[in-house]
């Protein structure tokens, strides 16, 4: 059976949020002899420029009819004025009654939201506009933590390439974990990021180091998180002593050689949670933080959530 996805676009739209789900669903389609048809629409049809310049040709959206498989909205900056006008959501709200489910990216998610599809419901955004969302529409839920989130037959997802993860995941949901690693493979992307992923790794949290052993000893970090990631270990890979190491990693990375690694090792436990069904007890061992009871008191202090309701509510499918 042949699945229909219509990507929604509007001038000013995100190219990444368009390009990278049809790109999953295109490859796909190859993969299944034409398991999904991707169309692309927008109020008005013809030629729409995307936020960085780039055109694509978009069929009309009034003249697009259901049923739809798949409905997916688009984000980008110029989203408030395509909401002022109404039309887009006009259209959208129409083609959302007869469609299987329907999705969103980035700040698309205003969209949904204006046409009350996300009423009562859980949802994400771009963490940049997530506190806009939820003030501008006080019956969403919304978490500006995850990838994406699935409530219902409704998806919404974070920014830009993390529409990539949303297709995987809609992809598997339809044709299983198999067909969508082998659609990320061919696309050299990472299966692995389940939704209840959080947008912010430790190192998108701290600022980027202005020198090369300061960067290369927090990959280190990130890549080793059992290792003895001491003060003193730490120092002496970058060839320093110990308060001078301290005073220029805090400096350039903003956050303490203690606090950093702490927070590296809970992203690594998290992981684990997602992705493995791991005793909790070889969590914290492969994560560096030792013991159930440390991972416990870290979950608690970073995310206000116990280690096991954290895999019940956010491990893969897969695993």
């Amino acid at each position: 059976m042949q699945r229909r996805v219509l990507v929604v676009v509007f001038p000013g739209f995100q190219l990444l949020d368009m390009a990278g789900p049809a790109d999953v669903f295109g490859t796909a389609a190859l993969v299944t002899s034409g398991g999904y048809r991707v169309e692309v629409a927008a109020v008005g049809g013809g030629a729409v420029p995307a936020g960085n310049g780039v055109t694509v040709m978009a069929a009309p959206l009034g003249e697009v009819e259901g049923p739809v498989d798949t409905l997916l909205v688009a984000g980008g900056w110029s989203v408030q004025e395509q909401i002022a006008e109404g039309e887009l959501v006009a259209e959208v709200a129409r083609l959302a009654g007869s469609a299987r489910r329907v999705a969103s990216v980035c700040n698309g998610a205003f969209v949904l939201a204006e046409a009350g599809l996300l009423d009562r419901r859980r949802a994400t955004t771009h963490w940049l506009v997530a506190d806009a969302l939820a003030a501008r529409y006080g019956h969403v839920e919304v978490d500006p933590d995850p990838l994406y989130i699935e409530d219902g037959h409704v998806w919404t997802s974070a920014g830009v390439l993390s529409g990539v993860d949303l297709a995987l995941a809609l992809l598997a949901r339809d044709h299983g974990h198999a067909l969508a690693r082998d659609v990320a493979r061919g696309l050299v992307v990472y299966l692995h990021r389940p939704g209840g992923q959080s947008q912010f790794s430790t190192p998108m949290r701290a600022m980027t180091p202005r020198s090369e052993p300061i960067r290369e000893l927090q990959s280190y970090i990130d890549a080793n998180p059992a290792a003895d990631l001491s003060v003193a270990a730490l120092a002496a890979r970058a060839g320093m002593s110990e308060r001078h190491f301290s005073r220029v990693f805090t400096e350039q990375t903003g956050l303490s050689p203690g606090r950093y690694v702490e927070r590296s090792r809970a992203d690594a436990a998290r992981r684990l949670l997602e992705v493995t069904g791991h005793p909790l007890a070889t969590v914290a061992r492969e994560s560096g933080l030792g013991t159930p009871g440390t991972l416990y008191r870290v979950f608690r202090r970073h995310w206000r959530i116990s280690p096991g309701d954290h895999r019940r509510r956010f491990q893969s499918k897969e695993s």
